[in-house]
């Protein structure tokens, strides 16, 4: 029985302060993101999605509507898919540019392969991979849909591909309003498929 699983990064969020804002509350779509979120639900008009889940982070939550909508589903909520934790959540990170600057940040980048300045890259992996499977069951012959963020899902993906969790995240390929789905054949992985409805950005975008 073939079930599809599709892991969706919220749309575009606005922050004209150009801050890490990780878990904060309060951070709404921008209206470019509400424009991709329309889109994916444009391109899943045809799906057959049986199960929308998402991030409690209000960007999740709202890139979601619009898809549940379509489809006449509630959203659930699934902690499991929340942005990763950081210590720098609230400031600016860019290079040269703000936190990274400061000597007293510096202890918590030791360890680039943890990471040492947030959550472990295998708690992610492990809280994703559960979330997942756990949308699977609720949409079991048809398709899911969790509504993620960036790291969270490209984390889970390189751990389904049995690839080292620790990367360049300038190498991320999990575009705004990317979708990566998860293609099972009861609960074994078949295949990951990636495309991008909204279309390319940057993966080095603040935030995620």
């Amino acid at each position: 029985m073939t079930t599809v699983v599709h892991m969706l990064r919220h749309g575009e969020v606005h922050n004209p302060e150009k801050i890490l804002y990780g878990r904060l509350p309060n951070y709404r779509l921008s209206e470019r993101g509400q424009r991709q979120a329309l889109t994916v639900a444009e391109a899943l008009a045809g799906h057959d999605l049986a199960y929308v889940v998402a991030s409690p982070l209000q960007r999740a939550q709202e890139t979601a509507a619009p898809i549940a909508g379509a489809h006449r589903l509630d959203i659930a909520t699934d902690d499991g898919l929340i942005e990763a934790g950081n210590v720098f959540e609230g400031q600016r990170v860019a290079v040269g540019d703000g936190a990274l600057r400061q000597p007293k940040a510096w202890p918590h980048l030791v360890n680039p392969f943890k990471p040492s300045w947030g959550e472990p890259y295998v708690e992610i992996a492990h809280r994703m991979l559960g979330a997942v499977h756990r949308a699977r069951v609720q949409a079991e012959g048809r398709e899911a849909l969790c509504v993620s963020h960036q790291l969270p899902i490209w984390t889970l993906r390189r751990f389904l591909e049995a690839k080292r969790l620790w990367h360049d995240p300038r190498q991320r390929q999990c575009s705004l309003a990317s979708l990566t789905s998860l293609v099972f054949d009861g609960e074994q992985l078949l295949e990951i498929v990636y495309s991008e409805p909204a279309g390319t950005t940057d993966p080095k975008v603040t935030g995620a």
